[in-house]
């Protein structure tokens, strides 16, 4: 064979062509050389390859059996780089049941071990895409544990490599990782763990954490499980070592974070505390790659998102809210996406930390400012995030951005006369125009925060700027969130009493109108609490008129929760009554509203002792009996 017959033009030769389909196979292992020379790196060789239809050939030379070993391995080599090109050519491929074949090949008993290596190192490509058909392996339990027995301490590295690498995409769903639990899938990523070859641990490790994502069946034997009398979760602990390579202590830590998330392992469990909260903290810290630090940011805003003390000891570790400040500024979306995250589930309940995040040097004018380029002097605060909200970013980092500064955005008031002047009120109010629910939830709930203490001019901006109109429209809102943060917006700007006086005397009866729809509506207990305790607001804090005794349909809403069969209610109810009988001449109209009988029968219907009791009977004893006379 001429040396430059291996660079030849696949394009243009037909000669080279016919050549694969010639049945000398001296003649035939020449052109497939050329070939698999040919299309390594080049997807535009690749995607020629396949639109003259050379797949099927490869395929047939690949599966007879009769054809010498090498000449089917050179097959099974090109089919893997192909798998290695463009979307739609891997698409191409899985035309010709290119993975049913792989697999053949792969379970058969006969198959030679470095064409079965070459098969799964194929199909370990092709089944990255979550196009592939994984149905095809999880079709049987018996073909995963082929797949365990092939990957046998005794087989080869490559073996080993491939099978495990094959398992990361095949355990998303819960019924995936149900299969490869009862497979005993679990004891080979065990040994593969512990073997000090990080080609094979993070893989391993990769496959253990997706298969306890949200997954508490699986976390719970993950828990119990022992390997070379070692618990896996002693032997996670131990990948955490700063002596470990770094993608296997994030592959671990990701591991644990799951197992606590799926309620496998509490919050205050030391592993949890002392190891991968630190763990994760110190990987964000800017002497590690940026994808490294943008994936620990990830995973640590998911372990602390729902427990205040993990978010406690996170936002004082290891100088976490500097390394975020730092990964914010970096180009990659996913290392912005990451930062933000970490922020939101920080601040989530924390007051402290919130201003701690917000004072802290600055941070917030580095956090915005990150996410475009410029300076930071020559922007206001909130004008990049009013950018990145009205240009191209994805919908995932709109998401993320607007949760942290729901988040923020409480304690943040020196900012808010800043965001009135550019324009933060308005876009807000847009977002919760946006089709997607938790950019609109985002927006309702920024809202609410910004209206909380707020002065009047600030409250007046944002009703006048959302409308009541769009108030209705989020209050009948598909998700319920959205609702409960409108009410909460409306909570917050009826909250001080010239507030009150000063709304109601220009929207009373669209406030009310609004009430009355959420009190209406099929809509659980706890939501209309809030619209109850907008009610309370309003009777407390307006001193003119009594808007709300002048609708008799919410009277006789709030006298009939007295005696509903649900706590929160009847305790909403009281603290309205209360409010109301704090200004003398409202106890004959509310008696004659059937108040004080609703109020004796909830006397008799809650345990006698508690504060709730001993609430009630002091409301029955304000009514003035005289005015019977």
């Amino acid at each position: 064979m001429e040396p430059f017959t291996c660079f030849m033009d696949v394009e243009n030769s037909r000669s080279y062509i016919d050549e694969l389909y010639s049945e000398e196979n001296c003649k035939c292992q020449e052109a497939i050389v050329c070939l698999k020379n040919a299309v390594i790196g080049s997807n535009k060789k690749k995607g020629s390859i396949i639109s003259q239809g050379i797949v099927p050939r490869l395929i047939a030379l690949l599966c007879n059996a009769g054809k010498p070993l090498q000449l089917r391995i050179d097959a099974g080599i090109v089919l893997g780089s192909l798998a290695k090109g463009t979307e739609s050519q891997v698409h191409s491929l899985m035309r010709f049941n290119t993975v049913e074949v792989l697999i053949t090949i792969i379970f058969d008993p006969c198959t030679n071990e470095r064409l079965m290596e070459t098969c799964l190192g194929a199909l370990q490509t092709i089944v990255q895409y979550p196009f592939a058909p994984l149905d095809l392996i999880h079709s049987d339990i018996n073909n995963i544990k082929r797949l365990i027995q092939i990957a046998s301490p005794r087989s080869s590295f490559a073996c080993q490599m491939y099978v495990v690498n094959i398992f990361v995409p095949l355990c998303h769903s819960s019924h995936q990782q149900k299969n490869l639990c009862q497979a005993d899938v679990i004891p080979f990523l065990a040994r593969l763990m512990i073997c000090d070859n990080t080609t094979l641990q993070v893989p391993a490790l990769k496959c253990l954490a997706a298969m306890c994502f949200t997954n508490k069946s699986v976390s719970n034997i993950v828990h119990a499980t022992y390997h070379a009398d070692r618990s896996i979760l002693d032997i996670l602990t131990a990948l955490l070592s700063r002596t470990r390579d770094v993608q296997v202590q994030l592959s671990a830590s990701r591991c644990l974070t799951y197992l606590h998330r799926a309620g496998s392992l509490p919050a205050e469990d030391y592993r949890i505390v002392y190891k991968t909260l630190p763990c994760l903290a110190r990987l964000c810290s800017d002497e590690f790659e940026e994808d490294t630090r943008a994936t620990a940011a990830e995973t640590l805003a998911y372990l602390a998102e729902i427990d205040s003390e993990l978010q406690r000891l996170a936002a004082i570790s290891n100088h976490l809210i500097v390394s975020l400040a730092n990964l914010v500024k970096c180009p990659s979306v996913l290392s912005r996406q990451g930062a933000f995250r970490c922020f939101a589930s920080l601040a989530a309940n924390d007051e402290e930390i919130r201003k701690r995040i917000i004072e802290m040097d600055g941070l917030m004018e580095e956090v915005l400012s990150g996410l475009k380029d410029g300076c930071p002097e020559d922007h206001s605060v909130w004008r990049p995030l009013m950018d990145l909200l009205s240009g191209d970013a994805s919908l995932e980092l709109q998401t993320v951005v607007t949760s942290t500064i729901c988040n923020l955005l409480l304690e943040f008031s020196p900012a808010k006369e800043p965001m009135l002047e550019s324009g933060a009120v308005e876009m807000l109010c847009e977002l919760t125009k946006h089709p997607d629910p938790a950019l609109r939830l985002n927006g309702s709930w920024a809202l609410m925060n910004m209206a909380f203490q707020a002065e009047q001019h600030v409250k007046t901006k944002i009703i006048n700027t959302l409308g009541t109109d769009r108030i209705f429209q989020l209050l009948g809102d598909r998700d319920e969130r959205v609702i409960m943060k409108t009410l909460g917006l409306l909570r917050n700007l009826l909250s001080n009493t010239l507030h009150i006086e000063t709304i109601m005397s220009e929207h009373s009866s669209e406030v009310l109108r609004a009430v009355s729809l959420v009190l209406d509506d099929p809509h659980p207990p706890e939501v209309k609490e809030q619209a109850i305790i907008i009610i309370g607001n309003i009777t407390a804090g307006a001193q003119d008129e009594d808007y709300v005794l002048q609708d008799e349909k919410i009277v006789k809403k709030i006298r009939d929760f007295l005696v509903a069969n649900d706590n929160k209610l009847q305790m909403g109810a009281v603290f309205v009554v209360r409010n109301l009988l704090d200004k003398s001449g409202r106890q004959h109209i509310l008696r004659q509203w059937g108040f004080l009988e609703n109020l004796e029968q909830l006397l008799h219907m809650t345990p006698q002792h508690s504060q709730f009791y001993e609430d009630i009977r002091d409301e029955i004893l304000r009514f003035d009996y005289s005015e019977d006379h």
